[in-house]
């Protein structure tokens, strides 16, 4: 049944072609903002998970 309803569409072949540059571009996208990231960055990233929850509760009200 699918099949047949895209079969009947015009052009259809453009789908996976559009679908596979913006996820292409996507990939790039990110690994230019990873690699340009700074180390400090990264370190403060990397270590967030291991923080205590003490420091977050004393700031709220």
């Amino acid at each position: 049944m699918y099949k047949d309803v895209l079969r009947s569409m015009e052009n259809v072949e453009i789908f996976p072609i559009i679908s596979l540059i913006i996820f292409i571009l996507f990939f790039i996208g990110i690994t230019i903002w990873a690699m340009r990231a700074s180390k400090e960055y990264v370190d403060h990233m990397s270590a967030l998970p291991m923080d205590d929850d003490n420091e977050l509760t004393e700031n709220q009200p």
